[in-house]
């Protein structure tokens, strides 16, 4: 990984000294989240979407991470979508994504390489059809690595053969949570089979909510260490302490619940993420709006209306010129920042903005922190739309924030 990555981190990450007990897990964190973390995106586009309201003038700016919501948000024909990360491994996640739905020769296949990622002939398609499209950056991640993992792992991209979802550092976090509860016999994929709300609802109780009083989760829900896989950092963690009052176990719990029982699992793939480590690959019900066959040849026909960046939100916005961008992806991004940084964004967003502009993004904790980290003269400039963003946030099927905020700008 390159050392501007871990710059990034440390300057979106770093607010204590290295010598005190926050500064360390800071710096834990930093070191963990600078490698592949997540193998997908966990915010709902369905919810982004319908916040955005995208039309055929919409111009994006959206955090990348895994790509799916990039891709999911170019479903609906925006005019351009940046994608930005500090992380250089999901930006190649994003670019080889979009490098298959310009090469791979059709639907199936790239339902083939993303929707079942476990299937020997997407090593096949990489070699060849895509192989010669990456550039070096891409082909050193994809095909390279160090001796290590060349000799135990091999190349990254056969992932793809042995089932993509299982890898990153998320994928590593959800397969170590399935092996604990198979030593206790408990079986989440249970829940995948359930064709009412009711009996969601009954396997849950029965192989799931039991998992949360076990001595080794209950130990490690009061640790932040133990969620660095998710890419929560340690901001973010005592933010949603401070708010429980310090019991984290039953926010895991309560959030887990919903997941499990508040959405149809045949229509919630991040339900199939959390308790199967894949999509529903018989079926194709519970797929993200990217996979599904009636978009395809729209992405394949946007691919070009998607640029991708290195570096921070802030960064980037003032390579850009005034009122040139009306539609901003924030995911939980702020969360990491100090007041400071979020004064300096929403400053950029106010002058590349254009009237109209919507600003959307997550929280681990319910509060919006705009309403107290920006100036009074800033904050002015927008508006919340707090009723609006509480009941989307209650359609978002992913479950695991604490709040999704929508702002709009009206001049």
């Amino acid at each position: 990984m390159s050392v501007k990555t871990a710059e990034l981190l440390e300057d979106a990450v770093h607010q204590h000294s290295p010598l005190s007990r926050h500064g360390i897990s800071e710096r834990l964190f930093t070191f963990w989240f600078n490698s592949f973390v997540y193998n997908q995106i966990w915010e709902d586009p369905r919810v982004d979407l319908e916040a955005m309201e995208v039309t055929d003038t919409t111009r994006i700016l959206t955090i990348s991470s895994g790509g799916c919501n990039v891709l999911n948000y170019l479903a609906k024909s925006p005019e351009k979508i940046h994608a930005v990360d500090l992380n250089r491994n999901h930006i190649c996640l994003l670019k080889l994504k979009l490098a298959a739905l310009r090469h791979l020769p059709d639907y199936e296949d790239f339902f083939l390489f993303f929707g079942c990622a476990n299937d020997k002939r997407n090593w096949a398609n990489y070699k060849a059809h895509l192989a010669e499209h990456m550039d070096p950056e891409m082909k050193r991640f994809w095909e390279g690595g160090n001796w290590i993992r060349r000799l135990f792992f091999g190349p990254r991209i056969k992932y793809f053969t042995k089932n993509f979802y299982d890898y990153a550092k998320l994928g590593y976090f959800l397969r170590f949570l399935h092996i604990i509860m198979k030593v206790h016999r408990r079986d989440p994929s249970r829940l995948l089979t359930a064709s009412t709300s009711a009996e969601q609802r009954r396997i849950y109780q029965e192989d799931i909510e039991p998992f949360f009083d076990h001595w080794l989760v209950r130990g490690a829900g009061k640790m932040p260490l133990a969620l660095y896989s998710l890419g929560i950092p340690p901001q973010q963690f005592r933010a949603m302490e401070t708010e429980t009052g310090g019991g984290m176990i039953n926010v895991y719990r309560e959030r887990i619940e919903r997941l499990a029982c508040d959405f149809p699992i045949d229509d919630n793939y991040f339900g199939w993420q959390a308790f199967g480590r894949s999509y529903d690959r018989a079926f194709r019900r519970a797929l993200p709006e990217y996979l599904q066959p009636q978009n395809f040849d729209t992405l394949r026909d946007n691919v070009d209306r998607v640029e991708t960046h290195v570096g921070t939100l802030t960064g980037f916005m003032r390579t850009q010129p005034a009122k040139s961008l009306d539609r901003f992806v924030f995911l939980d991004s702020q969360d990491w920042m100090k007041p400071a940084q979020m004064q300096e964004l929403w400053s950029e967003v106010a002058r590349v903005g254009r009237p109209g502009s919507r600003v959307i993004f997550r929280t681990a904790a319910s509060q919006s922190p705009i309403e107290t980290a920006l100036s009074p003269e800033l904050r002015k400039k927008f508006t919340y739309q707090e009723e609006r963003s509480q009941t989307l946030f209650k359609k978002d099927r992913s479950s695991i924030y604490g709040g999704f905020h929508l702002y709009t700008m009206d001049r």
